[in-house]
């Protein structure tokens, strides 16, 4: 299965996987909202990979086969202070 992967416009980190290049019928229409105007970035051959840098590849192909798309959202932001103060060991 290749699949197409596109960029936010207007979220930072935020990718969109399809089946089909170009093909958005399935996604809804609240989210293309939220989305933006989606940017091609690669076109990704799944059936040769095993893994994918920040997305769980088994997950990527099942939501794609049920919901037609998936949807890669940014890993949550490192709040440094908490990560000091850890290492510190001081609890609040």
């Amino acid at each position: 299965m290749i699949c197409a992967v596109y960029k936010s416009s207007r979220k930072e980190e935020t990718y969109l996987y399809l089946p089909k290049r170009d093909d958005f019928s399935k996604v809804p229409e609240p989210l293309m909202q939220m989305f933006g105007t989606p940017k091609l970035v690669m076109l990704l051959p799944l059936e040769k990979k095993d893994k994918l840098a920040l997305a769980d590849i088994s997950r990527v192909r099942a939501e794609m086969d049920e919901k037609g798309y998936y949807l890669q959202l940014p890993p949550p932001k490192e709040n440094l202070l908490n990560e000091h103060k850890k290492s510190l060991g001081i609890t609040e």
